[in-house]
């Protein structure tokens, strides 16, 4: 993803996944160099399923096309972005395609040499239990909007579920949540919230849709302190069957000896 500004304001710039802030601090992630322009402008935060653009609390002011943005909105391909006098256009980087296999080489099983990275395994995933969302899930890894409408992060095509209903952000032990002034409530645990904390295993309830966090790390963590506790001593094993077929002929052999002697004391 990138930004790219026509007006020449600043050369294009490569959006990093995570937070990209946008101002004229020194420390930001793009300089704009505009008399209009906050020293924290705004953010854009990119995660694994798109990006959003949020003004913090001191921010400038800030439109997607034309539209004001007075806190978080989701960003679309193509979105005209003005960050007060400079206008900017929302872009991806389209994937660059590989060549055809066998095209040059004529080795269609050929290394390239170039490493594979593996997709990382999002740490907190929302799974939908009821309603619309029933065995969705929604990785989170960057701040996220529910609600009915399209542009929503997580869409939800349910009439209960206001358009702009609740906001969910990561933090190290699970997600804080945020009712964003909806109709008929936000829960945790069926306890209806303004602002709360989501931990693993907690429900979230958007009136009837509710959904799950599950932290896929963790429950590989429990998974394997559980497999490697001990259970106490083990029984032994039973003998091998053919260790008892050994000694049959030998039990056998015995009582029969046993029997001759029996009968050859009784005659006498």
């Amino acid at each position: 993803m990138k930004l790219v500004f026509p007006n020449g304001e600043h050369s294009q710039v490569l959006l990093s996944h995570g937070v990209n802030r946008i101002g004229s601090a020194g420390d930001v992630a793009v300089l704009l160099n505009d008399p209009a322009i906050a020293p924290l402008h705004c953010e854009i935060h990119v995660t694994g399923t798109g990006a959003n653009l949020q003004v913090p609390a001191g921010g400038g002011p800030v439109s997607v096309n034309g539209k004001p943005v007075s806190d978080i909105m989701a960003l679309r391909p193509g979105d005209q972005i003005g960050f007060a006098h400079v206008i900017a256009r929302f872009a991806v980087v389209e994937a660059a395609r590989p060549a055809s296999a066998g095209a040059d080489t004529g080795h269609p099983d050929e290394d390239t040499g170039a490493t594979r990275v593996r997709t990382a395994v999002p740490k907190f995933v929302l799974r939908g239990v009821s309603g619309a969302v029933f065995g969705k899930v929604f990785p989170v890894t960057g701040p996220l909007v529910i609600g009915r409408a399209v542009e929503a992060d997580i869409s939800v095509p349910a009439e209960e579920i206001s358009r702009r209903h609740a906001l969910v952000k990561p933090t190290p032990d699970g997600l804080s949540v945020e009712d964003l002034g909806s109709s008929n409530g936000t829960y945790i645990n069926n306890r209806r919230v303004q602002q709360g904390f989501l931990g693993p295993g907690d429900e979230l309830r958007l009136d009837a849709v509710r959904f799950i966090l599950v932290a896929p790390g963790m429950e590989m963590a429990q998974r394997t302190a559980r497999l490697i506790t001990p259970s106490g001593p083990a029984e032994p094993a039973p003998a091998p069957a053919s260790a008892i077929s050994k000694w049959v002929p030998i039990m056998l052999t015995l009582a029969a000896i046993a029997v001759i002697v029996a009968l050859v004391l009784s005659r006498g």
